[in-house]
């Protein structure tokens, strides 16, 4: 677990959880339907608003000022130190403040200024990713299960991939050829989420059109990664990987019992093929009797990067450049799994990680369906964020639930799949055969210590949350800490992810949701209970929301302390200086190794999302706050107790809406 941070950029779209993509009315259809050669079947909708339209006029990341970042970082440092500890980090924080940090935060304004097409964190963050030699898989890669098609019928294997695929497909070329909604958070969508509107602002220049939307409270945000969501992969290189994109490839990778199977979705046109054509090739996969592949070569994926890279050089000497060609250049991949799903912690390590086998973790993202339907999708996480994979997501459950192309009742094409599914054969030699062998057990090793549990807390949630005034965000991350103060009697370094897809580049930001008012709230409910009245509780837990509040505001405007230190430790890195004296700092790698780290998903196509701890003595908390319960799912390793987490996370939630009711707490 080498590098913390680059662990972290986690799925977290709570701001944008409210965005609502609309497809076009039909009048649009009608009048732009003489662009299309299809009849509807290609695109999912038809945006009157250009895809890109707002990507020029974004406005630009924030570089925070100095003072407002060593101050944040020494709130947030406050509640984690004693009062020695904190007097050293002061001091080394106001020193570097002062000498230092005060040259490298000019050179990263003034570079900043110079590099106006982009955002000041893309570079080191993709540089962060791309640089780490640690296995993608429980280090970087998350998964988001998707729900079950409301019609059960529907969830069938066969049907539930190639509805997937025919959607995928839509997606893709909807989003190519710029008729896909643009990606905006509307605040008031009665004035802004309207067919007039967007016919007006469709005619602004795209050079101003930010201006026009935010004027009627609209924030279009970033779209830059979406192009890599189709025919990309994670390249293993020596010392920094490469991502690779070819969008001439039109067919689609499919995996099943570790054999690699390609078949084209898009004709040569840029049409979708048929989906009877493509049911039948599926059908054909599911069908193949072949015994699982001896020798795996996507459990290579999951190996440390640098000895990835190595067995590659070795791949393409023994002569598999056309067929790794053929891997990288796919749409994305498709796993076909053998098995049905128990329950929720079954589909949880199976989306996550699953044997190794049947996974090429490298794809920019690949849909696996079960043996019994049960979905998910499981990401790379260096090309981008949550937030165009979770669009994707949505689009994706939203047409095959309401307009799928297959249904119980269709009959796959009578046509030559023999000829049509090609299975690739890797030629391996005896390294190579070691290679594999040698991968498929340390990926058994790694993931036999990954425990996941999860909890639903049924008796509250948002809608009484919001009626108090309260953030349910915050009473979420508040159950967390007390929890983890009820089990350990600890305050530690916490971290929720949050976007900063509002502005040209933006990736994310930290929120840090232990505080001052978080640790004095939880050790009254856990420590003192019987020694303040409930009113006092009532009060402190609103303490604990506003300010949690006014962190979240900071950290999606760009104004979080997290990145900006990143960026001017990177920068002196780069430079080859000496390591400015406030990143040696012991509190500053404890506030870095994130014991809980935390990241939330609310969206109606997602059952659940997950992610493994980012340190071997950490929690990786996935958690959803819905209208009338909580969810958490949540993973560790041997050093923690994740039943027994979830048990005190419960008590807390429980003290919390019962001090709510204006209950006392025992």
């Amino acid at each position: 677990m080498a590098n913390v941070l680059a662990v972290q950029t986690r799925i977290t779209l709570t701001k944008q959880g409210t965005i609502i993509n609309p497809t076009a009315s039909t009048a649009l259809r009608v009048a732009l339907r003489q662009y299309s050669t299809s009849d509807g079947k290609e695109y999912l909708h038809r945006s009157i608003v250009p895809t890109m339209h707002y990507q020029k006029s974004l406005p630009r990341l924030p570089v925070p000022k100095l003072e407002d970042t060593i101050r944040r970082y020494l709130a947030a440092q406050k509640p984690l130190l004693n009062d020695d500890q904190y007097s050293t980090t002061e001091k080394l924080a106001q020193s570097f403040q002062n000498g230092v940090g005060k040259q490298l935060h000019e050179e990263l304004v003034a570079q900043d200024k110079n590099n106006k097409h982009t955002s000041y964190i893309s570079a080191p963050w993709f540089d962060m990713y791309l640089s780490s030699r640690d296995s993608v898989v429980l280090n970087f890669n998350p998964f988001m299960s998707f729900n079950p098609d409301p019609k059960p019928e529907y969830n069938d294997q066969l049907l539930r991939a190639t509805n997937m695929v025919c959607s995928a497909v839509r997606f893709m070329k909807t989003l190519r050829a710029g008729l896909l909604e643009p990606e905006v958070f509307h605040l008031n969508p009665a004035k802004s989420d309207t067919d007039s509107f967007k016919k007006l602002i469709r005619w602004v220049p795209s050079s101003i059109s930010w201006f026009g939307a935010y004027m009627v409270n609209a924030y279009p945000l970033d779209m830059s990664q979406y192009f890599r969501l189709f025919n990309s992969t994670r390249i293993p290189k020596p010392k920094r990987d490469e991502l690779y994109t070819n969008d001439k490839g039109r067919h689609l990778m499919v995996m099943r019992k570790g054999h690699v199977y390609v078949f084209d979705v898009v004709d040569r046109d840029g049409n979708l093929m048929s989906p009877a054509e493509i049911q039948a090739h599926l059908k054909h996969i599911l069908s193949d009797t072949s015994p699982a592949s001896a020798f795996p070569v996507g459990v290579l994926t999951s190996e440390n990067r640098d000895v990835w890279a190595g067995l590659r050089e070795k791949l393409l000497a023994a002569g598999n450049g056309e067929t790794l060609g053929l891997v990288d250049s796919a749409l994305f991949c498709l796993s076909l799994d053998d098995e049905a799903m128990r329950d929720h912690i079954h589909i949880s390590h199976n989306m996550l990680h699953g044997d190794g086998l049947n996974r090429w973790y490298d794809k920019s993202f690949t849909i696996i369906l079960a043996k019994d339907g049960q979905a998910a999708i499981n990401f790379e996480h260096s090309w981008g964020d949550g937030v165009a994979v979770l669009r994707f997501q949505n689009e994706v459950f939203k047409d095959t639930t309401e307009k799928p192309m297959v249904g119980p009742g269709s009959q796959p094409a009578a046509v030559d799949s023999a000829s049509a599914v090609r299975r690739l054969d890797f030629k391996l030699d005896a390294a190579l055969e070691s290679g594999i062998a040698k991968a498929k057990e340390n990926f058994n090793v790694a993931v036999s210590k990954l425990k996941i549990d999860a909890i639903q807390f049924m008796k509250g949630g948002k809608n009484q949350l919001k009626k108090m005034k309260l953030s349910p965000d915050a009473i979420a991350q508040l159950s967390f800490q007390m929890g983890f103060m009820r089990q350990y009697g600890q305050t530690v370094a916490t971290y929720e992810s949050c976007s900063t897809a509002a502005f040209k580049h933006g990736r994310t930001e930290t929120i840090r949701p232990a505080t001052i008012h978080t640790k004095r709230c939880v050790e009254a409910f856990v420590q003192q209970p019987g020694k303040h009245s409930v009113a006092e509780l009532q009060g402190l837990l609103n303490e604990c929301s506003k300010y949690h509040g006014q962190l979240t505001k900071e950290a999606a405007m760009g104004q979080g302390f997290d990145r900006h230190l990143f960026a001017m430790r990177y920068l002196a890195s780069s430079k080859g200086m000496a390591l400015p004296d406030i990143y040696q700092d012991p509190a500053y790698a404890a506030i870095n190794h994130n014991i809980l780290s935390t990241s939330t998903l609310t969206s109606p196509a997602v059952s659940l999302g997950g992610f493994a701890p980012v340190v071997t003595d950490g929690f990786g908390v996935g958690y959803g706050v819905h209208d009338e319960w909580v969810g958490c799912n949540v993973s560790t390793y041997p050093a923690r107790n994740v039943h027994e987490f979830l048990q005190c996370v419960h008590k807390s939630l429980e003290d919390i809406f019962a001090v709510l009711e204006g209950k006392p707490i025992s």
